[in-house]
């Protein structure tokens, strides 16, 4: 299945694309984003971080693998990646399988809730999955305040090396029950 195109209030989150290579190597390369990251992403970010991303991930769809992968535009911009998510429904991996990150100049205002938000209502109501495991740096409040917001449970802790030094990683479960039970979506 191809990545769709989902639209919230603010957002519209559209399929991962060579063109959003500036964009995303100007807003990533950003140590603020990348300490609270996986290890395995690259820093310092190279030069052709982006397209490599890019290149890797697209590669990893024509190959098969299923994974939607998403970037954020403003609805009121001129669609310039802000952001991306990632999402594995049948990944058994204990790092989780839907990861996101957000241009800085973006944080705190709520659009990264309102884009998990219509990736989760994808999971569940398009794609008819369980449940999946989430996970974040223990010390990266944001992220687990949208995991909080958007449905997730905490089940409890798995070692994960970040950039910042830190092992410990919050893991998340978030379900089908749970979150469909919370009533319509914006």
């Amino acid at each position: 299945m191809d990545t769709p195109v989902l639209q919230t209030q603010r957002l519209i989150l559209r399929p991962l694309a060579f063109s959003d290579a500036p964009a995303i190597q100007r807003h990533f390369n950003n140590w603020n984003i990348i300490q609270n990251l996986a290890a395995m992403v690259p820093w310092p970010y190279p030069d052709d971080g982006a397209e490599s991303f890019i290149r890797q991930q697209l590669a990893k769809i024509a190959a098969g693998e299923e994974i939607y992968q998403w970037v954020l535009a403003l609805r009121s911009g001129d669609g310039e990646a802000i952001g991306c998510i990632s999402f594995r429904p049948r990944s058994d991996s204990f790092k989780g399988n839907r990861g996101f990150w957000l241009a800085e100049p973006y944080w705190n205002k709520g659009l990264m809730t309102e884009a998990v938000a219509a990736v989760n209502d994808f999971a569940f109501k398009t794609l008819a999955v369980d449940s999946f495991h989430v996970c974040n740096a223990a010390s990266n409040l944001a992220s687990r305040r949208v995991k909080q917001k958007t449905g997730a449970e905490f089940v409890g802790y798995v070692e994960l090396l970040h950039h910042s030094g830190q092992t410990k990683s919050e893991k998340w479960q978030v379900t089908r029950e749970s979150w469909l039970g919370r009533g319509p979506t914006s």
